[in-house]
């Protein structure tokens, strides 16, 4: 078993949670050994089901790697003429740094240009969320959700800024705590510098 959000009896897309219990084990036998390596008795109260625990973590927190993010936007895609941005901002991001299997954590802003055809707005969420899951690059995560969006809905653009901490920074090397990193990637329309304008300052501001 293993994690996945897809409702096989209605098609439809959900949050449900299968942990493999291989794989439970096995990494289970893999993080007791690391706790020995680092000084510690696996066996004392607070840590007997510590491996166990720190398994399913890493399954919940890699999930991603079994998501199908374009599959995710087609389960709702409806016929609309809008050719307007269409922008979902400040969706919360949990990823994990494969350099140091670090958090990082922050906002994404996403937008595009419909050209026939939109998505329900949850399913940009889940696909910010599919890409996130897994071990990762603040730099290949922009892209990655660009290019989800892109070649699934093949709008007239697509825009993404990802805003972010990353405890590699905060915690170890140069513990640099208030450090922020942004990154961004832009297709079509959204090279244009009045519409990339527009989405910045869109993102920027405050509903009143």
């Amino acid at each position: 078993m293993e994690f996945s959000i897809h409702d096989k009896e209605n098609g439809n897309y959900r949050a449900v949670e299968h942990y493999g219990s291989e794989i439970i084990t096995d990494l289970s036998d893999h993080y007791r050994h690391i706790l020995e390596l680092i000084g510690e008795d696996p066996d004392r109260e607070g840590l007997v089901n510590t491996p166990k625990r720190v398994s399913k973590s890493m399954q919940f927190l890699t999930q991603g790697y079994h998501i199908d993010p374009e599959k995710l936007l087609r389960s709702a895609m409806f016929k609309e003429d809008y050719r307007q941005m269409v922008i979902v901002k400040d969706i919360e991001i949990f990823s994990m740094c494969e350099h140091h299997m670090l958090p990082f954590f922050g906002k994404a802003h996403v937008a595009y240009i419909p050209n026939g055809y939109i998505t329900g707005l949850s399913k940009i969420a889940r696909v910010v969320d599919a890409y996130a899951r897994r071990l990762q690059v603040q730099e290949r995560l922009t892209t990655q959700i660009k290019d989800c969006i892109q070649n699934t809905l093949k709008p007239l653009g697509v825009a993404v800024v990802i805003e972010a901490r990353h405890m590699c920074m905060i915690m170890r090397g140069v513990q640099k705590q208030n450090s922020v990193t942004t990154t961004s990637d832009f297709t079509g329309a959204f090279e244009k510098i009045a519409t990339r304008e527009e989405f910045i300052r869109l993102i920027s501001s405050n509903l009143s």
